[in-house]
């Protein structure tokens, strides 16, 4: 007979992590980790290097003729979601990468993946919007005088216009940065909150970004130089990078292992 008080309420273990695999509320990392996301990110890659540089080559070509639709940028996420799909299942070894994760996006949640899009598209108009009429306001008039010429008053306002793109952009890549992923790996989490947890899981996490943005920067330069052609490994380095931050950051067990 055992001795526990069956009147006795339940006492759920509080400070048991979560199952692995399950997003959490974003933790933050030490500082490093953003480099770390990068080299593991390249090690994805490395597991199937021939079918990454395919899909990239397919993924450049995507964009090209999305980039000729009026409000292309809409189905940007669905091509995202399906690559964390795709760095997912090589990651968790339940397949090989291949050229239909480029597209699982279309397949599955596409109705949220679609709406992170729309949104997306959205708040970048509000912002060229704003640039614009930050340069207006205090170079139109000039400008209206002498088009050939850019004098202080223009170059003030073109400054302006870019300092509020850039202030108002920022927010925007954060709340978007890892909404692509947390919408398709996780099946009961709507477009919103993706979006509020991918915002603060940057916001948590500034000092790693800061290294990784500074070192992807640069890599950026070198993967350039030869032709170009470096960004057939960097993009899906890229892409690997951001389902490996989203894994540190917001998976429960990886997270605090990583920590």
């Amino acid at each position: 007979m055992t001795d526990q008080n069956p009147y006795q309420a339940p006492q759920a273990k509080l400070d048991q992590p979560a199952a692995a695999g399950k997003i959490g509320e974003p933790r933050a990392l030490p500082t490093g980790r953003g480099l770390d996301w990068l080299t593991e990110g390249f090690e994805l890659f490395q597991r199937a290097a021939g079918m990454w540089v395919v899909n990239t080559i397919l993924f450049f070509v995507l964009i090209s003729l999305l980039s000729l639709a009026p409000f292309g940028g809409i189905l940007m996420p669905l091509v995202v979601g399906g690559m964390m799909l795709g760095c997912r299942d090589l990651d968790e070894g339940r397949g090989e990468l291949e050229v239909s994760h480029l597209f699982a996006g279309f397949q599955h949640r596409t109705g949220q993946l679609v709406g992170l899009g729309v949104i997306y598209v959205l708040l970048s108009l509000v912002v060229t919007v704003i640039m614009m009429l930050g340069f207006m306001s205090v170079g139109f008039a000039n400008m209206q005088l002498d088009a050939q010429m850019m004098g202080p008053s223009q170059f003030l306002g073109l400054l302006v216009g870019m300092l509020l793109a850039t202030l108002l952009m920022v927010p925007i890549v954060m709340l978007f940065w890892f909404a692509p992923a947390i919408v398709i790996l996780n099946e009961d989490i709507g477009i919103f909150d993706a979006m509020k947890l991918s915002f603060r899981g940057c916001m948590r996490n500034i000092l790693p970004f800061t290294l990784y943005s500074i070192v992807v920067f640069i890599l950026m330069i070198v993967a350039t130089i030869p032709f170009g052609l470096g960004w057939l490994i960097l993009t899906p380095v890229l892409f690997a990078s951001v389902y490996v931050g989203y894994k540190q950051i917001f998976l429960t067990e990886v997270g605090q292992q990583a920590a």
